[in-house]
């Protein structure tokens, strides 16, 4: 036994799936490390069961909880939806600061064949951040150099689990870098941090 003197203790341990005694061994739904497997559309192994959410492979959050349920129900019903892409899933971190990415990283992106440019830009260089007292962190983006596509994002700062969603919809609508300095952002914004990394990753950045 072990004893430690502390003054706060931050317990993270993740979650778990609980899926004993719930009967899928006798519906003989297939499981793998403890997730349920689905198909594209969350059809279990079993022809009319579905699963969504935690118990199945894939980041464990609620938003993706939410679009598995939505794209779940609409191929139920007969509709035609995309399968989600898990490439383009937001993850966010609610600490002080707070951190926010979606994509790949540089290394992420480098092991999968990409030339990459890279830009980024601090928040000690934004008119916001210093009139909020908020000068801490940056902005990171990843472009592919040859044909502008956005391959991720990484914030860390006052208000950037906000501005994540920004690169998502971008990334969506397979927006490029140049796409992104071209557009207007507002002045004096947190938000204009991603612009200006943009401009960064392409040499055209005027404000640092």
């Amino acid at each position: 036994e072990q004893q430690i003197a502390c003054d706060v203790v931050l317990s993270a341990v993740g979650v778990q799936t609980n899926l004993e005694n719930i009967g899928l061994e006798e519906l003989g739904i297939k499981t793998e490390r403890g997730r349920v497997l689905v198909d594209d559309f969350y059809q279990t192994n079993v022809p009319g069961i579905f699963a969504i959410g935690d118990i199945i492979p894939g980041p464990a959050l609620a938003h993706v909880a939410s679009a598995e349920g939505i794209i779940c129900v609409e191929k139920i019903t007969g509709h035609h939806p995309e399968p989600l892409n898990y490439t383009n899933i937001p993850g966010c971190t609610y600490a002080q600061p707070e951190i926010a990415s979606v994509g790949y990283t540089e290394a992420e992106a480098k092991a999968k064949g990409y030339e990459i440019r890279v830009g980024k830009f601090p928040f000690s260089a934004s008119g916001k951040a210093a009139a909020g007292g908020v000068k801490d962190g940056f902005v990171k983006v990843i472009f592919d150099a040859k044909y502008g596509e956005w391959l991720g994002a990484h914030m860390i700062g006052a208000n950037v689990t906000e501005m994540i969603a920004e690169v998502v919809v971008a990334r969506k609508l397979e927006t490029t870098g140049h796409e992104i300095i071209k557009s207007v952002h507002p002045h004096p914004t947190m938000s204009e941090a991603i612009m200006e990394a943009a401009a960064a990753a392409y040499d055209e950045v005027i404000h640092l």
